[in-house]
């Protein structure tokens, strides 16, 4: 029988809220976590794995048209958009069933429902079936994710105007795609809609694509989708023109500059909001701000036993931060000593369009806006033997460092497998290594991750193969 009293209730089952309920029972507490939907949250069954799974079938179906360059014959490439989407569907359900399986595991029970606060310490449960059920915790952990923002003047419906959770299942390739927003997501589909044969045109409120980038990696990537095909409006503004059952009309308007374009679709990716409403934040006093919970560096809220993590709160919103977060609380919870703060600057972001894009720590400008005097080293994936033997010689590494001190101050990237590269300096980050530990690291050959090391060597002047 389901217990009333537990140590720990955490409502939302995503990348923050498994992870949370996870370390929390290995450490000994009773936990539940409470879940209106799939195991495994957004990010799982709707986000970061079903698009990596869509993402990964357009690589390869993109390598299939270059085939030759490897001195390979092929014939006859038949894209079968209704195969890209199951695979992806059943990537997701295998991970899910997954989460479910470690939750079992670890003794974590599941209720089955919407969660609302009735105090710091009493849940209200709503199931499916109509009955409730109220439970009682000594702490509790919002990680109820978020949503996408909606713009007022572009109402989802499913048909001529997506969110993603339309883009991950599209019956049909739009031959026209417009979409709203340059950050991850809207570049993550552009490129995917792009290699599957859509007509992609991105919109942008910023002076450039990928705001939070370095500069210079947004300038290159804009460059590499540019030579694909994908067209872009930046420092833009729009208004709806006209909306049919399968075409809308925009007219862009750029520098007091307007332009009207047309699609089949458009897709909105500008940004997020948290899921808090329902919860019964107001009713217990829980601040927020902007449609986030506010909490303080170990994820507390204003209010006593509660803790929020995850989209939910301030950003960056990954859902690496939020897993992260999920043990510090758990660990708070269950008094472990020494339980430190994450550090925002050591948060990696990444993006897995083609090229991909990988970030960590202080842009160019922002180390300069913080007063640091700057190396800067830079090495491109064109003079990498790894990278011309894969076929892959587009893009570069960016490395800065504190002139004074020799401190990795950021990393940055544009390239095949950045996403994976970037772990290196992570590590770096983390152990406050500097640019004289790593160029006397020695690196495999011939390998990809050469070029981290000849961007550290280029900061002082002393690259090799270039």
């Amino acid at each position: 029988m389901l217990e009333k009293d537990f140590n720990v209730a955490i409502i939302g089952s995503g990348p923050g809220g498994y992870v949370a309920a996870i370390r929390a029972s290995q450490l000994g507490l009773n936990v539940v976590v409470i879940e209106k939907a799939e195991i495994g949250g957004v990010c799982l069954n709707w986000g970061c794995i079903p698009t990596k799974a869509l993402l990964r079938s357009a690589e390869v179906y993109e390598l299939v048209k270059r085939s030759q360059d490897f001195g390979i014959e092929t014939s006859g490439q038949t894209l079968n958009i209704d195969n890209v989407v199951a695979r992806s569907r059943k990537v997701a359900a295998k991970l899910s069933s997954g989460v479910k399986f470690l939750l079992a595991k670890n003794k974590v029970q599941i209720i089955k429902g919407t969660g609302s606060l009735l105090s710091n310490t009493e849940i209200i449960i709503q199931k499916d079936n109509g009955e409730k059920q109220e439970i009682s915790a000594q702490n509790i952990v919002i990680a109820t994710g978020a949503k996408p923002r909606e713009i007022s003047n572009l109402a989802v419906d499913g048909r001529v105007i997506w969110d993603y959770r339309h883009a991950l299942r599209p019956k049909v390739i739009p031959k026209k795609l417009i979409i709203v927003g340059s950050g991850a997501i809207g570049i993550e589909f552009a490129s995917f809609y792009n290699s599957m044969g859509s007509d992609v045109t991105v919109l942008e409120m910023q002076d450039r694509i990928l705001p939070t980038e370095d500069k210079d990696v947004s300038s290159f990537a804009r460059k590499s989708f540019e030579q694909r095909g994908i067209s872009f409006f930046v420092d833009s503004c729009f208004e709806v023109v006209k909306q049919e059952k399968s075409m809308i009309s925009l007219s862009i308007e750029t520098k007091g500059k307007k332009e009207k374009i047309s699609a089949h679709t458009v897709l909105v990716a500008a940004g997020i909001v948290g899921n808090w409403e329902g919860l019964g934040l107001e009713k217990i006093g829980i601040n927020t701000r902007a449609g986030m919970i506010v909490t303080n560096d170990f994820c507390k809220t204003n209010v006593e036993n509660i803790f929020a993590i995850g989209d939910i709160t301030s950003p960056p919103w990954l859902a690496h931060k939020a897993s992260h977060e999920g043990v510090m609380v758990a660990e708070i919870i269950a008094g472990q000593g020494n339980v430190r703060p994450l550090k925002t600057e050591h948060i990696p972001g990444c993006t897995y369009s083609n090229p991909q894009i990988a970030s960590v720590g202080l842009t160019e400008d922002k180390a300069l806006e913080f007063g640091y005097e700057i190396k800067i080293g830079s090495f491109p994936f064109l003079a990498n033997g790894k990278a011309l033997a894969m076929g892959e010689d587009e893009g570069f590494i960016k490395t800065i460092f504190d002139k004074n001190t020799g401190e990795l101050l950021g990393a940055h990237m544009v390239g095949s497998e950045v996403t994976e590269l970037i772990a290196t300096f992570l590590v770096g980050k983390q152990l406050e290594t500097t640019s004289e530990e790593l160029i006397k690291t020695i690196f495999p050959h011939p390998t990809m991750s050469e070029m981290l090391h000849e961007s550290v060597l280029s900061s002082e002047d002393k690259v090799i193969h270039l």
